[in-house]
């Protein structure tokens, strides 16, 4: 896939896992200082819950994040296909 070629969805939906991923960064720090917060917990296991939500929805209509067995992929081979998160 050209990065011309790229819809709008694909954007979309790694900016949101991006923020998503920016606040589990935020509330590891927070917790990493303060771990019996039971309120940071219950934020912290609902961003990574959401997290994987995103990962999934992104994979099933991009094709995977990461290597080595983190995604699962269709046929034919998805790494080949371009471009890949890290391009965009």
């Amino acid at each position: 896939m050209n990065p011309r070629e790229v819809p709008e969805a694909y954007y979309q939906q790694l900016y949101d896992l991006q923020a998503v991923d920016f606040v589990l960064v935020e509330l590891t720090l927070f917790l990493d200082t303060h771990p019996d917060d039971l309120g940071a917990i219950q934020q912290y296991n609902q961003f990574a819950q959401k997290r994987k939500q995103l990962v999934q929805q992104f994979e099933f209509d991009f094709g995977p994040l990461m290597p080595f067995g983190h995604a699962y992929t269709k046929q034919p081979w998805q790494w080949v296909e371009t471009p890949w998160p890290w391009q965009v």
